[in-house]
């Protein structure tokens, strides 16, 4: 079994907060793969189904942790432990504040650069799980992160980010097979973006 978990805060003010892409993700993948309903569990919500391979279907747990973004090991743990499912196969979507707005890039393993949604879900399972790294862009200065991260999406992002929320779910089946690296590239095919500055590109230079 797969467990696909999207980073994100919980509750109506935060919903399109550039924190939140990660639950946009998980929620268009529930969507575009006809996932059942969201139900309470794992201090999230959570949703099983499956995703069509050219191997056959793949078994996989949607989560969106409830437990607030910089304590989303907690669910994510606990859901792990539940299933008994390996590291390895655990994909988490979340923002990067380090890619340009529409960017997109898989990684498995590493530090948590900064980010505490994925410092407490390494502290829960270990690092060797796979990230799914959105770019949001940064706002230029470290000090702006907080404001930057939990600011809503403008108008004008629209038109980067609905195509990738919906590349990353069209192009599932790669992921679910087991191919990162072709399903980082069928995603930036799928919602081509600049590769820019995203100190620059997150100000609209």
């Amino acid at each position: 079994m797969l467990l696909i978990a999207g980073l994100g805060n919980p509750g109506a003010a935060f919903a399109r907060n550039r924190h939140n892409i990660g639950f946009m993700a998980v929620d268009e993948i529930a969507r575009r793969w006809n996932f059942g309903p969201m139900r309470a569990k794992f201090q999230g919500l959570a949703s099983e189904g499956a995703i069509q391979t050219p191997g056959g279907p793949v078994k996989a747990l949607l989560l969106k942790p409830q437990t607030f973004y910089n304590e989303s090991g907690r669910a994510v743990g606990e859901a792990l432990k539940f299933y008994k499912i390996d590291p390895a196969d655990l994909v988490v979507f979340y923002d990067e504040i380090d890619l340009a707005p529409g960017r997109f890039r898989m990684k498995a393993g590493g530090g948590a650069a900064g980010n505490n949604g994925v410092r407490s879900i390494t502290a829960q399972v270990g690092p060797y799980f796979r990230r799914a790294r959105m770019g949001t862009g940064h706002p230029g200065d470290k000090d702006l992160v907080h404001g930057h991260v939990l600011s809503d999406f403008h108008k004008a992002d629209k038109q980067w980010l609905e195509p990738l929320i919906e590349a990353c779910a069209e192009a599932l089946p790669i992921l679910a097979a087991g191919d990162d690296e072709k399903y980082q590239t069928e995603v930036m095919r799928l919602a081509p973006a600049d590769k820019l500055d995203p100190r620059k590109a997150a100000r609209g230079e």
